[in-house]
């Protein structure tokens, strides 16, 4: 198979109930596309089938690829996902698929050029959000606000799981990131935006899933101590060119 244009990166944990129609739904997109893609997916100490599944699906369609990461952390599986990828851009997308899938085509060439980093903003102008309950949206705003003041002055959304990443900076950004958890990609955002990098929030539909991991409350306060960590590591040149 041709070096794909585009690398699409899932992170699975536990996701032995959504990844099958996750995994369908990509491999139809793909199929309709007339670009190469591929699929890597991460699965990160799962006590579930979450693995054989995704094994399953890669021994029928050579454009999937699948990783086992023993340690946990969404973190972990997305840089893995980034660093083991092929594609001349590279995706995250979140196992759930909150966002339809025929939006993956808004964050590359063609439509959007000119970038290294492109995320999908729910908080955009055209953005609409389907089914999220008010306190959710206002705690996603109360964070929102101290990831601006700490990190990231201008990002309206840093914490939709739908990224893309143009290959030369996914390199650099993933191999200095060190955060294993939820505020990974606040970290690879800020080292973007020290290096220079132009990023583009992307506007999206996006529909509230239940079952969500996040743990509002608790993964606030990481989150937060994190942001700490985040400033800490720039002053002792952590993200420094090496």
């Amino acid at each position: 198979m041709p070096d794909p244009f585009l690398s699409l990166i899932i992170p699975a944990y536990n996701e032995e109930r959504r990844l099958p129609h996750t995994l369908s739904q990509l491999i139809q997109f793909m199929d309709a596309q007339s670009y190469v893609s591929e699929v890597v997916v991460v699965e990160n100490g799962s006590s579930d089938r979450t693995f054989e599944i995704a094994q399953d699906f890669a021994r029928q369609n050579p454009a999937i690829r699948v990783f086992h990461n023993e340690r946990r952390g969404k973190g972990l599986a997305v840089q893995r996902g980034m660093l083991e990828a092929m594609g001349e851009y590279r995706f995250m997308c979140d196992s759930d698929f909150s966002m339809p899938v025929a939006e993956i085509n808004r964050f590359i060439p063609p439509a959007l050029d000119g970038y290294q980093v492109a995320i999908a903003s729910r908080e955009a102008k055209g953005a609409v959000r389907y089914g999220e309950p008010p306190y959710r949206h206002v705690v996603g705003r109360i964070y929102n606000t101290m990831i601006q003041l700490l990190a990231l002055p201008g990002l309206q959304d840093t914490q939709c799981g739908f990224k893309c990443f143009r290959a030369d900076a996914a390199r650099v950004l993933f191999n200095l990131q060190t955060m294993p958890g939820w505020s990974f990609d606040v970290e690879v955002l800020f080292i973007a935006q020290q290096r220079g990098y132009k990023i583009a929030e992307v506007p999206i539909p996006w529909y509230f899933n239940a079952d969500s991991k996040i743990r509002v409350l608790h993964d606030s306060y990481s989150m937060a101590l994190d942001l700490l960590r985040i400033r800490l590591n720039k002053l002792w040149g952590v993200y420094d060119p090496k």
